[in-house]
């Protein structure tokens, strides 16, 4: 009993005897006050406190601001080049058709110059001081350039899309026409067509610029 007891008192006393004797040579016991309060301070003199270090939510938030704002200002630069080309373009767009107001009929007029230069000579044979037994000699020369200029005016017509219009014996049209009165239909000559044109009408490339001024056959007994 006696024995026993004592070999009791011997097993606790061991480890309190390694520990005295691990202090004894300054070594530190891993689960000891003072290893835990020195790996405290060494913890806390590298690395702030915890309620100081930015959490990865925040971090991740001013990336995506820094993002995002490197997005605007370039979206802006981009909006920026796009009103600028934009003006540009409209700038020259206006220019162009201003251009065309202006100078949209420089080929017509250059070819009706031509025309002004054949009546020009024709009329230069017309003088005060041509003699009778010349006249005959004259109107000849009158007739060849009115004619010359008459073949001239419709080249200069069919070149640019401008067309004369024949329209006896085609229905009356409202659209192409304009009724100066009606007379009685005479023979072959349909009721409701155009019978004689007073004055020619035009067309510019199908579209009608100037009505012909017609008269209308219609049954003898309704001439107004």
């Amino acid at each position: 009993m006696a024995a026993r007891f004592l070999w009791a008192v011997r097993r606790r006393m061991q480890p309190l005897a390694v520990h005295a004797a691990s202090e004894s040579r300054g070594w530190l016991h891993p689960f000891s006050t003072a290893t835990q309060r020195t790996a405290g301070e060494d913890c806390n003199s590298e690395d702030p406190p915890d309620e100081l270090r930015p959490s990865l939510a925040e971090r991740a938030l001013k990336l995506k601001a820094v993002k995002l704002e490197k997005e605007v200002q370039d979206l802006t630069v981009r909006y920026q080049r796009a009103v600028a080309d934009s003006e540009n373009i409209r700038r020259r767009t206006q220019r162009c058709v201003e251009d065309a107001k202006i100078f949209g009929i420089q080929s017509f007029c250059k070819d009706l110059v031509e025309v002004a230069d054949i009546l020009e000579k024709t009329t230069e044979c017309i003088s005060e001081e041509t003699e009778p037994a010349d006249q005959k000699l004259t109107l000849e020369k009158i007739f060849r350039g009115l004619s010359l200029l008459e073949a001239k005016l419709k080249s200069v017509f069919a070149k640019h899309g401008l067309e004369k219009m024949t329209p006896i014996g085609d229905k009356y049209d409202p659209h192409e026409h304009e009724l100066i009165c009606h007379v009685p239909a005479g023979v072959g000559v349909q009721p409701g067509t155009v019978a004689f044109v007073r004055q020619d009408g035009y067309k510019l490339h199908g579209r009608t610029i100037r009505l012909a001024q017609v008269e209308v056959a219609v049954e003898s007994q309704r001439r107004l």
